[in-house]
Order: C-alpha cells, then sequence, then structure tokens
C-alpha cells in the first residue's frame, strides 16, 4: 500500500513538474513571438503575460492571459488592438489553442480605415498540425452577439456566429460552412444600398457552404508574412433571404494571382427586380446596364414561368460579371488582405 501511494506521489511530482515547466515555455514562446515581429518591423504593445487565474489552469490545462495585445503590419497597414486574449491548450498537447477574447471593443484598422468589432463570448478553436509551421488542420469559430462599426453606429450585427474551416487532403484545400441567426445591416448600410423602408431589420437566411483552395495552406505563416489567397471556390450554396427577396447561388470560380475570378455561378433570385433596383442605386451597375439586364431578366423569368423569380447564370470572365453576352460591371477582385 505504501509503495503504490509512493508511485502515486511520485508521478504527481514529475507531472506537477511537466506542467510548469511546458507552462513556463508556453510563456516564453508567446513573449518571443511578439518580440520576433517587433524585429521584423511590426509595432508591438502588448501589457502582462501570465497564467490565467490562480494555477492557470492546473493540473489538465495551460490556460495563458496576454494583456492589452496591439499590432500593426506597415507592410500590409492591418492592425489589431483588444483588452485581452486568453490562451487555452490541454496540458498534454498544445496543438488544440483555444483563443478566448474578450468582451467587448476590439479594433481591427486597415491603413486609415477602423472597424470596432464587439463581440459576446467569442472564441476561436485551433487544430494544429504538429511542426513549427502549425499548419491549421480545423478552425472553429463561434461567438453570441456580435456588431462590426465605426464606434458612432453598427454597420452589421448579428445574434450569433458559427464558422467552421476544415482541412482536406490536401493541405492547400478547406471545407468552409457558416451561418449567422437574425443578420442585421445597420441603419448606414441599409442607406448605402437604398434599402426599402419595408425590408426587415432582419434577414430570415444567412448561411455559406464552400470548398476553397488556397495557393498554399493556413499556418503560421499567414499571419506573419501574407494571407493564404483563393485559387479555386467551389461554392455549395450561399443562401440569403431578406423580406420579399432571396438570393440563392451555387457554382465555381477560378481565381488568378490578381483576385479576377473566372467561371459561372448559378443564381436563383426570388423578387428580382429590387435586386436590380438596389444594385443601380449602390451604382453597381448603371442605368443603361440596368436597363439591359431587366429586358433579358424579364424574358428569361417569364420563360421559367414566374416573371417575378429568375433562375440565371452569372458569367464571370475578362474582369466582368455577364449574363450571357451583357456585360453588368466589374468583377470584385478577391484578395485577402
Amino acid at each position: 500500500m505504501k509503495r503504490g501511494l509512493k508511485i502515486l506521489l511520485g508521478l504527481c511530482v514529475i507531472w506537477a513538474l511537466y506542467w510548469a515547466v511546458a507552462a513556463w515555455g508556453l510563456r516564453q514562446s508567446v513573449a518571443g513571438w511578439f518580440q520576433t515581429q517587433a524585429t521584423r518591423g511590426w509595432q508591438v504593445e502588448v501589457g502582462e503575460i501570465a497564467p490565467a487565474g490562480t494555477l492557470g489552469g492546473f493540473p489538465w490545462r495551460h490556460v495563458t492571459r496576454i494583456d492589452l495585445p496591439a499590432l500593426a503590419d506597415p507592410g500590409t497597414g492591418a492592425a489589431w488592438r483588444a483588452q485581452w486574449l486568453e490562451l487555452q491548450s490541454p496540458a498534454i498537447w498544445p496543438g488544440h489553442q483555444s483563443l478566448r477574447f474578450a468582451d467587448g471593443d476590439q479594433r481591427l484598422s486597415y491603413y486609415d480605415q477602423t472597424a470596432v468589432i464587439s463581440t459576446e463570448g467569442l472564441q476561436a478553436d485551433l487544430f494544429l498540425a504538429p511542426g513549427l509551421a502549425l499548419e491549421l488542420e480545423e478552425l472553429g469559430l463561434t461567438s453570441g452577439t456580435w456588431r462590426i462599426g465605426d464606434g458612432q453606429q453598427d454597420m452589421l450585427s448579428a445574434d450569433d456566429l458559427d464558422l467552421r474551416m476544415v482541412q482536406g487532403e490536401a493541405a492547400e484545400f478547406y471545407r468552409i460552412h457558416a451561418a449567422a441567426q437574425a443578420f442585421r445591416p445597420g441603419s448606414g448600410l441599409r442607406r448605402l444600398l437604398r434599402a426599402a423602408p419595408e425590408l426587415p431589420q432582419t434577414f430570415e437566411t444567412l448561411t455559406l457552404q464552400a470548398d476553397v483552395t488556397f495557393d498554399r495552406p493556413w499556418d503560421r505563416s499567414a499571419l506573419e508574412e501574407r494571407r493564404p489567397q483563393p485559387r479555386r471556390i467551389d461554392l455549395a450554396l450561399l443562401d440569403a433571404r431578406w423580406g420579399e427577396m432571396r438570393l440563392k447561388v451555387a457554382g465555381t470560380l477560378d481565381v488568378d494571382a490578381a483576385g479576377i475570378p473566372t467561371g459561372e455561378l448559378a443564381l436563383q433570385v426570388e423578387a428580382w427586380a429590387a435586386f436590380l433596383d438596389m444594385a443601380q442605386d449602390t451604382g453597381l451597375i448603371s442605368a443603361t446596364a440596368r436597363d439591359q439586364a431587366s429586358r433579358v431578366v424579364t424574358l428569361l423569368a417569364r420563360a421559367s414561368g414566374n416573371p417575378e423569380d429568375l433562375d440565371i447564370t452569372l458569367g464571370f470572365r475578362g474582369g466582368y460579371i455577364t449574363i450571357g453576352p451583357i456585360p453588368l460591371g466589374p468583377a470584385p477582385r478577391l484578395i485577402l488582405r
């Protein structure tokens, strides 16, 4: 009996020593990472890096809190600041990292444009492959109520967020699913979109399912150097319903090094005339293009048996979006900054 207790006590001491050394190494690695970015020319500010709580997750987890983190990359013009960030990982394997963010405001900037992001319960779960590159195998991002605005008024908000990104057999391939309940465009965005007053405050549906192949895997270099860029997008479904308007999109796009997409998207639209009005009001298409598109769409919609709804294919080629031979306007550049 005494021998068994001694063995158990010895194992507990060994585990406690391992936990303490691993916790110290983790904090040193975090501090070293911030220092490395500073030597690379980033603007870095960080407060205390210390165990969260009394024992920092002992004995089964490591929990490290970073106070007042702020990063700015002069090369991309991107900057981020938060009140605190908490890192959690199982003591036996640090490759599963959970990042918990402070409730309240974070600031994300791109040169002179700053977005204030307010969240409740924002958490990112990262499953990383073994190795120095820390290649991302799976990402889960969840949040309660969130808002994005300029600090005075909201541009976008929703009651929750669920984003999943899972790596496939090819390292550059990721399957992505995103959904948000009660998604709300703010008053400023409604004015920008020339949204009709009768449109409800929230989207009834907003979901995305897609397979995306990037030019490189997502790993630590995505933060330190540049973001991986999409090269092929297989859009299984984009479903958005806002009042009488409903949009369902599926298709495949290839994206070149300049971010210009080529391919086709199958588009199902309910109340298509309202979409064209909104596109013209916001300057996405000209009045001439709107009239041309309206005549073609009217014929197509009548052929399908319902003149108010539409099933068409949008073409992306030569840097433009087209319906058949009719150009609607320039295609967006698909570049992750």
